[in-house]
């Protein structure tokens, strides 16, 4: 198992989020499945809960989308004259996730509310890891590989239901 720093950050009144310990349950399930293998014996994030107002500002600022949305990342990028095996290495970035979000889509997509979670989780994780959906084909990696990382924690695959919207 991956020595995990986790930083949660809650800016957000709303009350029903996961606990630390469920985060870092789905961050290790994330980590012991990419490929290749996850080299550091150590990783660190930040996940920031917020609500509507900030994940649209964010959402405006780096990605020109007007409205709030489930999760964003932003991956670390190693500066310019940092040898990649210094300990800044171990950081992977941080996550926001707007908590009225993932309850409306758990709501509208018939999931549960801790299921949505895991796998917003688990997708940011795996954008902080360089994977994505922008084509067709790397959308079909990173949706197995969701579907992998899920079905390992309990939960049904989550691209199952044809309500299933992505930002």
């Amino acid at each position: 198992m991956i020595e995990l720093e986790l930083d949660l950050q809650v800016a957000t009144d709303q009350a029903d989020h996961p606990l630390p310990p469920q985060f870092e349950r789905w961050i290790q399930a994330a980590l012991a499945q990419i490929e290749p293998p996850f080299a550091r014996n150590r990783a660190e994030l930040t996940i920031r809960l917020v609500d509507p107002d900030e994940s649209q500002a964010l959402n405006l600022q780096y990605r020109g989308r007007d409205y709030p949305t489930n999760v964003l990342s932003f991956p670390f990028e190693l500066p310019p004259g940092i040898n990649a095996d210094d300990p800044i290495h171990d950081l992977l970035g941080d996550l926001v996730i707007c908590t009225e979000v993932v309850r409306r889509e758990a709501l509208e997509q018939g999931k549960t509310l801790e299921a949505h979670w895991a796998h917003m989780v688990v997708h940011g994780v795996l954008h902080l890891l360089n994977y994505d959906h922008i084509t067709d084909s790397d959308a079909a990696v990173m949706e197995t590989l969701e579907t992998t990382i899920l079905s390992g924690l309990g939960f049904a695959p989550p691209y199952d239901d044809p309500l299933y919207l992505e930002d």
